[in-house]
């Protein structure tokens, strides 16, 4: 992958670490980094490194959830320009957390390496900055609530349709923001910022709701995390701690299908999003219409499957279609995402297309 251009207002070493850490804990998120022009293209890794730290907190099951809170509220206020905390007591109370180094993934080398993204971070203009603070903070703080809610289960066991969305819009709705707060920067037309805040959220919420949807197996086993509805479980006949039983595929698998159901509902904002964002500063059309259609693929694999996302296996659209989409998108405008869109939901894309259209 080729590094990021030279910046004199940002350490070149550490930016580059920062690239190259995104290709390590996200291949989408890093094609997204990878469809980016500068200086966009640093602003979004950065501001995806900042989140992640969080994220990697808040699902580690090896953490007790009183410890985690405390991380997430530490870390929060070494975000927080009025406040004198800093990254470094985060680093040393998380350090006692670390996995082995022998154990180590990607992610909690994100973690470990926090002060190092910061310090990268706080070297970018102030309006840059601004603009990524608020939506990460929130999303800092809303993990916190989720974790202390359900200290005593020691892991997330949401209720309710209300409680699902508000878990998704911390989790993804802030980072539209984040996106939309980067886009919107100097002037934009009052109604076309309107229209970005007012989809933003659900462009997020498509993406997260995809998550939820296709990644029940590892949610489960490897965080002790039940993001589907108790309330709708129930309704099958099935306690959130026996969503993998065996003997419950097939009503848990009817409760995969609501939630790309509800998912399904946010499709439509999220193509308005895109068809209204700003491109400047580097952002590019392909970049967020990529990983848009993408999920539009993986709904479509869902509904026709769901009980693979029970499985190790999972939910998710092949190779061959994902390098079908990014090369769909290469040069297309605003008018191309709805025909994309509907040929993608109906079948895999790289059978259908043989050629740009």
């Amino acid at each position: 992958m080729p590094g990021p251009d030279p910046r004199p207002d940002v350490p070149n070493t550490d930016l580059a670490w920062c690239h190259e850490a995104v290709q390590d804990v996200s291949r989408t998120f890093a094609l997204t980094v990878d469809l980016l022009d500068e200086p966009m293209s640093s602003h979004i890794c950065l501001g995806y490194l900042l989140c992640r730290v969080a994220d990697t907190v808040e699902d580690a099951s090896h953490i007790p959830p009183v410890e985690q809170a405390a991380l997430l509220g530490q870390y929060n206020a070494a975000l927080d320009p009025a406040d004198e905390a800093d990254i470094e007591t985060f680093q040393e109370n998380v350090k006692g957390w670390l996995p082995e180094q022998a154990e180590r993934e990607a992610d909690w080398e994100v973690v470990e390496s926090a002060p190092r993204i910061v310090r990268t971070f706080e070297a970018l203009p102030t309006d840059v900055r601004e603009a990524i603070t608020p939506p990460v903070r929130e999303m800092v703080s809303g993990m916190s609530e989720f974790v202390e809610r359900y200290a005593a289960e020691g892991g997330l066991r949401l209720q309710n349709r209300s409680e699902l969305e508000d878990y998704c819009y911390y989790a993804a709705g802030t980072v539209g923001n984040l996106i939309t707060n980067l886009v919107t920067r100097g002037e934009v037309d009052p109604a076309r910022e309107r229209t970005l805040y007012d989809t933003a959220e659900e462009f997020g919420l498509l993406l997260q709701l995809v998550n939820v949807s296709k990644d029940v197996y590892d949610d489960k086993e490897h965080e002790d995390n039940v993001y589907l509805p108790a309330e709708w479980l129930t309704e099958e006949g099935v306690e959130q701690d026996n969503v993998l039983d065996p003997g419950n595929t097939n009503g848990v698998a009817s409760v995969v299908r609501r939630t790309t159901t509800l998912a399904r509902s946010y499709v439509d904002g999220a193509q308005t999003y895109l068809q209204h964002v700003p491109l400047r500063d580097g952002n590019t059309l392909e970049a967020w219409a990529v990983p848009f259609l993408l999920a539009v693929g993986t709904l479509r694999e869902l509904q026709e499957h769901p009980e693979d996302a029970l499985t190790a296996a999972g939910v998710k659209v092949s190779r061959e279609e994902v390098f079908a989409v990014v090369s769909a998108m290469s040069g297309r405008d605003r008018d191309s995402l709805a025909s994309l869109r509907q040929r993608i939901a109906a079948k895999p894309f790289h059978r259908t297309a043989t050629g740009v259209d």
